[in-house]
């Protein structure tokens, strides 16, 4: 039944980010980016729907409280990857536009990279990291004082259940960069959708918003030390039958 279930759920997300896409690249030099970063988000919403309609994947948010109050106020939400249900449930779930930081190559794959190339967020060369940082630095600054928020995943990638990545500081260097606080998040969503995984299971995915951790005066490694911390002690918690043999290693 999985497998029957996630065929199903493919062909859910094959059907609707065609006409999607093409909305979005259509409206985009029409429409404002926020009432286009709207549209995008109501697929994500729709993805998100899915999953919970074919797959019975679920979720449960705690710590909304945590975040940042105010039309303009900044954050830069650092959020732990372990597939790629949280990178369509966290624009579902905000209360803020988010602009992703991602590699430029992801622009090119049909309908999805279009889409996400005609938004306003932060695509970027790894090859070429000095000028991809001050990039990122450039962008951030000017989509923060507009109101959106700047979302990474300091781990760089997608992260089997129950393991911890290499904690990057680029997010903190923009934290403190910019002067906006840094929200750390922890997500299990790896229970229900694993890494690289075709086949998902039904189950409840949660996701847990820390308060938020000022930049102001802080070093980037010491800052993102405090965050990975926060996140894996979250995750020991949320998720204890991931973490049997002790504290997992970098």
């Amino acid at each position: 039944m999985p497998f029957i279930r996630s065929v199903l759920h493919i062909l859910w997300m094959l059907v609707t980010i065609i006409p999607w896409a093409l909305v979005v690249v259509a409206m985009a030099p029409i429409l404002s980016a926020e009432r286009l970063w709207r549209i995008a988000a109501g697929w994500l919403g729709c993805a998100i729907y899915g999953a919970k309609l074919i797959l019975g994947i679920r979720y449960q948010v705690t710590g909304m409280e945590n975040l940042p109050l105010g039309q303009r106020s900044p954050a830069i939400l650092l959020c732990k990857h372990q597939s790629t249900y949280e990178t369509f449930l966290m624009p579902a779930i905000m209360p803020h536009p988010l602009a992703y930081v991602f590699k430029k190559e992801l622009i090119y794959i049909p309908f999805f990279g279009w889409a996400i190339a005609a938004l306003d967020m932060i695509h970027i060369d790894r090859s070429q990291r000095a000028q991809a940082f001050n990039k990122v630095v450039e962008q951030g600054k000017r989509l923060l004082a507009k109101g959106t928020w700047v979302i990474m995943f300091p781990e760089g990638t997608r992260i089997d259940r129950g393991q911890v990545g290499h904690y990057k500081s680029g997010g903190t260097r923009l934290a403190i960069e910019t002067g906006a606080p840094v929200i750390p998040i922890a997500v299990t969503s790896a229970k229900c959708w694993p890494r690289k995984a075709f086949v998902k299971y039904p189950g409840v995915v949660d996701v847990s918003i820390g308060k938020p951790i000022p930049s102001e005066g802080r070093k980037p490694d010491e800052l993102m030390q405090e965050v990975q911390t926060w996140i894996e002690t979250e995750m020991r918690r949320l998720d204890p039958e991931a973490y049997t043999s002790g504290t997992p290693k970098p």
